[in-house]
């Protein structure tokens, strides 16, 4: 089987990875990709928002699967395309990617079918919200309704934050369109975990849990990003603790979104605080996480394109589970100093000629150009560095010694992805 791989992330390198160990497939083509996947994937110049020039070359290629990595496609309705056209596709049509694509659309599903979530108002006129947040009680959150990657939503902790944050993200449009509705709602106290899971839109099945790390300093300061790093599975999560998830989220949300008339097959990315009172919602993505799939793919027990298949062949049903590593991954993305905001790109970088010879690391690219025989800056995000192990805070020491032996000018990381792993408490499952 040829497959087409949408997207040039590293959350896409790491899709080609387990895609190229499948004895299903042939050959692998990114659109575009990046040059750090050209050992195992071709680059095709075609952008990932070029809906009809991908579906022209998925028809001329004869392509058995064609994989979104990015969320704009999804909601852009890429799936409807290919679908209507014939071309093998995975992932949400649009009006099931809306879950991602409105926050505001999201919590009034969860709200209206009693999943739980925090308290929330909608505003579409910034007057209006600020009157509501001058006699707020604090911290809130206040988040761009549309598409931001990954860097709209803000923490308010008091009224000038707010007022900051109205103006950035609605009167200033930093997020362009996406800032034309605001959500503002609960700040929710817990630890924070991603659940990823694979729905044929009438079975829905756990993959694992991760955390991911998205503000660009240590300690969870600054701007968010696409995400700085991440761990899988996340110790917070046991058996226990993922089944009332099912129970509690994950199936409702299923059951809500058929009762709405809304076919979703594809991944569920649910972020969720654990509370106190047990877990809620803070938003939904349609598709893999970046960088959270380059810890869940190296822990996949399973074939890729065979679960993608059954997803899109409503099989999953004769699926018990989805099997897992009995293993603990972490990254921990090299990015460019500057980011998520202006930096400089084109230095070269050093060391990753050394790090072939541990078997326990995988380099998943970002952002990085090949030229002369030697990888330069390229992206905001450069590397993602994946170490895979036994027993999580072993495996966060390893992966920060690994970085030790890469260098290239301007390089910025977290030193604290998983540092807050010490004590787990015990979460109630009542």
């Amino acid at each position: 089987m040829k497959v087409l791989i949408v997207g040039n992330g590293g959350r896409e390198h790491a899709l080609a990875w387990k895609l190229y160990q499948s004895d299903n497939v042939d050959k692998i083509y990114a659109a575009p990709g990046n040059d750090g996947m050209l050992e195992i994937a071709e680059r095709v110049e075609i952008k990932a928002n070029d809906i009809e020039s991908l579906a022209k070359f998925a028809k001329e290629k004869e392509i058995g699967m064609t994989v979104v990595g990015p969320e704009e496609p999804l909601v852009a309705g890429i799936v409807d395309y290919f679908v209507e056209r014939g071309i093998p596709i995975f992932g949400p049509k649009k009006q099931a990617a809306l879950l991602e694509g409105s926050k505001a659309f999201a919590k009034d599903i969860l709200n209206k079918y009693d999943i739980p979530t925090g308290e929330y108002e909608v505003f579409t006129d910034p007057d209006n919200a600020l009157n509501y947040l001058e006699n707020a009680e604090y911290p809130l959150v206040i988040k761009a309704n549309g598409l931001a990657g990954g860097k709209g939503v803000i923490v308010a902790s008091n009224y000038q934050d707010s007022q900051d944050a109205v103006a950035r993200i609605m009167e200033d449009k930093a997020f362009g369109d996406a800032g034309d509705r605001i959500v503002v709602e609960d700040f929710i106290e817990g630890e924070e975990v991603s659940i990823f899971a694979l729905t044929d839109g009438q079975t829905i099945l756990p993959v694992t849990s991760t955390r991911e790390h998205k503000a660009i300093f240590e300690g969870e300061e600054g701007p968010n990003t696409g995400g700085m790093g991440s761990y899988s599975p996340s110790p917070y999560v046991d058996a226990e603790m993922m089944d009332k998830i099912c129970r509690e989220i994950l199936r409702p949300t299923l059951h809500a979104l058929n009762s709405e008339g809304i076919d979703y097959r594809g991944v569920m990315h649910v972020g969720i605080i654990l509370t106190e009172s047990g877990p809620k919602v803070i938003d939904y993505n349609a598709r893999f996480g970046d960088p959270e799939t380059q810890v869940i793919m190296p822990l996949l027990a399973e074939d890729l394109i065979e679960l993608m298949q059954k997803t899109n062949d409503v099989k999953l049903k004769y699926k018990k589970e989805i099997e897992i590593y009995d293993s603990d991954a972490v990254c921990v993305v090299l990015a460019s100093a500057g980011y998520p905001l202006t930096y400089k790109t084109g230095y070269e970088i050093k060391g990753l000629e050394n790090l072939k010879y541990h078997d326990d690391l995988i380099v998943f690219h970002s952002g990085t150009k090949f030229e002369n025989g030697k990888y330069y800056t390229d992206s905001g995000r450069v590397i993602g560095m994946t170490v895979v192990g036994e027993g999580i805070l072993s495996v966060i020491d390893t992966v920060y010694n690994y970085i030790n032996d890469v260098e290239f000018k301007d390089m910025h990381y977290r030193t604290d992805i998983g540092f807050t792993i010490s004590d787990v408490p015990d979460i109630s499952v009542d």
